[in-house]
């Protein structure tokens, strides 16, 4: 899937570092904020996972917590058991006390976002390549081969422009067919994606790109 997005939220600049450094060597997108208020002006929508402390100067993690929509795993040095109770009762999808093991930090992201895959796998654009079947939010939907194999292509190249030329050969190779000819099963293809119809991006000039 996707690569992770991961911010971490500390006020102690030495922490952000370490982690940031542990977590992209691991995969992850991250960025950090030494302030629940530096957090709150960043985008979150993009956002898979906040690593949040608890105390920090102005805004607590409790408080931003009230404040977002996003998973979340406390970090904090607050390791009694009503502070943990108080934790998860904010919704907090896991609480690590302070000092930690970067491996055991580590191991609960791992653990957290395998359940967010988990709860979010019938949602979006899904395809077997195998079975040759495609599913949208957990849906099965009908495809020609031609529209399959279009599909399957983008998306196995996401984010790469593919020029109708590109497509023309990789999805059509016995046979002469025009650009227009992969426009039209673009636009048919589309419609069939329903509300993730718009993945399928035009590059005025290029070709076509599949984008989340």
């Amino acid at each position: 899937m996707a690569q992770w997005h991961i911010l971490v939220v500390d006020d102690e600049p030495d922490i952000c570092e370490i982690l940031r450094f542990n977590l992209e060597a691991a995969g992850y997108a991250v960025n950090t904020a030494c302030s629940a208020e530096e957090a709150m002006s960043m985008n979150l929508g993009d956002v898979d996972l906040l690593l949040l402390d608890v105390m920090m100067p102005g805004m607590s993690g409790y408080e931003m917590a009230q404040r977002v929509d996003v998973p979340i795993i406390f970090l904090t040095a607050k390791g009694e058991e009503e502070d943990k109770l108080e934790g998860f009762r904010l919704g907090a999808d896991d609480y690590i006390t302070k000092p930690f093991s970067v491996r055991e930090v580590m191991a609960r992201v791992k653990a957290v976002l395998s359940r967010i895959g988990g709860a979010a796998r019938n949602e979006g654009v899904e395809l077997n390549a195998e079975a040759k079947t495609a599913l949208v939010d957990g849906k099965p939907i009908l495809l020609t081969k031609t529209e399959f194999e279009l599909l399957h292509l983008l998306t196995s190249r996401q984010g790469q422009v593919l020029s109708r030329q590109e497509l023309m050969e990789s999805v059509w190779p016995d046979f002469v067919v025009t650009a227009r000819t992969v426009d039209v099963n673009i636009t048919r293809l589309r419609k069939k994606l329903g509300p993730y119809a718009a993945r399928i991006v035009a590059r005025q000039g290029y070709g076509y790109v599949y984008e989340l």
